[in-house]
């Protein structure tokens, strides 16, 4: 997620005086470097992108599509994997879009407006993917370890509000952390080192002394973060129990291969962004950066449905019927 990075932010320091005298209404604009230095590889670069971009829309698509037409799936476990489906089409529409223009451009822009709206963007669906991978966690803690009483923890009223928790969570986390970022002064700074518009390169820029904000997006990382991650090691935790303590073997296959395509996807989304963002800034070339940031940006949401769409059986059998529905509808 774009809301982990611990490290401190090489902002540029100014003072106050410095900062008056120079003219902070100048950027209209800002110049994005994306892979400028290296050329021969933009057009390979743009035709990687595009495939990832479009199967990444179609795969989730899909899943938005057989849950809402299937209503044996209107339950908990699938209209969460609905709503995470969502955000990462979302997510990768706010994102890839402008990838390819910089890949595709000599001197690729995007305008203060632009650049602004962009960041809000991967703020709340970066933020509300980080609350909603929790929530689906305790709904398989539920499930798995108190499937008598699961019908009443997670009751539609509970849902509900999990996942508007979820949505309002990335929402108040975007506005506050752009509009703050955007209140900096950048003077003549234009250039971003990076493929799009996200907190770290644009925070580089300003002109001010940025150290509340560090302080601000340190907690507040460590809040949006790793509560829900917390949440979601101690629910598999109690799932393992659960689960080992089991004695049907069967019962035990199918609890795991419930779990799996969830745990996977955490994984990939935690690991990804702690790999970018969890190593000393020094460490890394910008260059090295802006390739680990396309772990999250590109692959999450390409294998995110076709983690829960091979690992699912429920998912397959309704894809599978809605595909026969619509043979037959032709054939008539």
């Amino acid at each position: 997620t774009p809301l982990l990075y611990f490290a401190p932010l090489r902002a540029a320091r100014g003072s106050t005086a410095a900062t008056r005298g120079q003219n902070d209404s100048s950027v209209a604009e800002f110049i994005l470097l994306g892979f400028s230095a290296f050329p021969e590889l933009q057009g390979q670069m743009f035709g990687a992108f595009l495939v990832i971009y479009l199967v990444t829309l179609m795969g989730n698509a899909t899943i938005v599509a057989v849950i809402l037409l299937d209503q044996s799936l209107h339950i908990p476990m699938y209209l969460f994997l609905q709503n995470l489906s969502v955000v990462e089409m979302s997510f990768s529409a706010a994102i890839t879009p402008e990838m390819l223009v910089v890949l595709t451009s000599e001197k690729a822009t995007i305008s203060f407006g632009g650049c602004f709206a962009q960041m809000y963007f991967i703020l709340l669906f970066g933020g509300t993917e980080c609350f909603l991978l929790g929530a689906m966690a305790y709904d398989r803690f539920a499930a798995i370890c108190h499937p008598l009483s699961y019908p009443m923890i997670m009751n539609k009223r509970v849902f509900v509000k999990l996942v508007i928790f979820s949505w309002v969570s990335g929402i108040m986390v975007a506005t506050v952390q752009t509009t703050w970022v955007f209140s900096f002064p950048y003077c003549d700074h234009k250039e971003i080192n990076h493929l799009f518009c996200e907190t770290p390169p644009v925070l580089e820029l300003a002109c001010a002394d940025t150290f509340l904000f560090e302080v601000y997006a340190f907690t507040g990382t460590i809040l949006i973060v790793m509560v829900p991650f917390l949440l979601i090691l101690l629910s598999y935790t109690r799932i393992l129990f659960s689960i080992l303590r089991m004695p049907s073997t069967t019962g035990r296959q199918k609890a795991f291969s419930t779990c799996a395509s969830h745990l996977t996807s955490v994984t990939l989304f935690y690991g990804t962004a702690s790999i970018t963002y969890l190593q000393p800034k020094s460490r890394y070339s910008p260059d090295t950066k802006k390739l680990m940031s396309l772990a999250y940006t590109l692959l999450t949401p390409l294998l995110n449905p076709l983690i829960y769409s091979l690992r699912n059986k429920e998912m397959k059998r309704a894809v599978l019927k809605l595909w026969q529905r619509k043979v037959a509808l032709h054939r008539g």
